[in-house]
């Protein structure tokens, strides 16, 4: 090896290689959320991701630092999504949101693309305070937020966390724990049953039933 390099096992030089590598940094996003979900957030490391993605750890650090960075990337990539399809998919009246919201919700947990990334995010932060903690946040800033604003009732905030909670314990139910016969029930007839309580969390009055 030359003095001139100064690099053992030429690994620097390969990650500056990789620096500009088309398609390296969702190669990273996609092998930790694999690594999050096979070993969860506790015994996922940034030395197994970056074999994963067949980079180096010091690309992994170049482009998201920590491994809790590299956590909090992935979730925001993951909810972004979800939010994105919000956006599009927003009612112009506050009388279909329930249905609309509800709609989007299974739209994008019925989707294999896009339920593989939540569910291995889901089960990190079921079982690690910090995953949980960057969970909670990536959720609250890039969809309650937006579901919030577009009501117009004072308790806004809350009316959005409870019906997306509403929601999470079905996704709970069926694609975690594979309750039966929520399960294997037709996603749309879920919708239909779900949406009323939705919409009622949304615009309906702030009492007991």
């Amino acid at each position: 090896m030359s003095t001139a390099s100064g690099r053992r096992r030429g690994r620097p030089s390969r990650a500056e290689s990789e620096n500009g590598s088309p398609g390296a940094r969702e190669r990273i996003l996609e092998s930790a959320r694999a690594e999050f979900a096979r070993r969860g957030y506790d015994l996922a490391s940034v030395r197994a991701i970056a074999r994963g993605a067949d980079v180096t750890p010091a690309l992994v650090h170049h482009y998201f630092g920590t491994k809790e960075q590299v956590f909090a990337a992935a979730v925001r990539a993951a909810v972004e999504v979800a939010a994105r399809a919000f956006a599009a998919a927003e009612p112009t009246g506050p009388d279909g949101f329930g249905e609309s919201f509800t709609r989007l919700f299974f739209g994008v947990w019925e989707n294999p693309t896009t339920r593989g990334p939540l569910l291995a995010l889901f089960r990190s932060a079921a079982n690690n305070d910090t995953a949980a903690a960057i969970f909670r946040g990536a959720i609250t800033d890039h969809l309650l937020s937006r579901v919030a604003g577009a009501l117009s009732e004072p308790d806004a905030e809350l009316r959005a966390e409870l019906a997306a909670m509403q929601l999470v314990g079905v996704v709970l139910g069926r694609y975690v724990l594979g309750l039966e016969p929520l399960a294997s029930t037709d996603a749309e007839v879920l919708i239909r049953r779900l949406a009323p309580v939705v919409q009622h969390h949304f615009t309906g009055p702030a009492t007991a039933f």
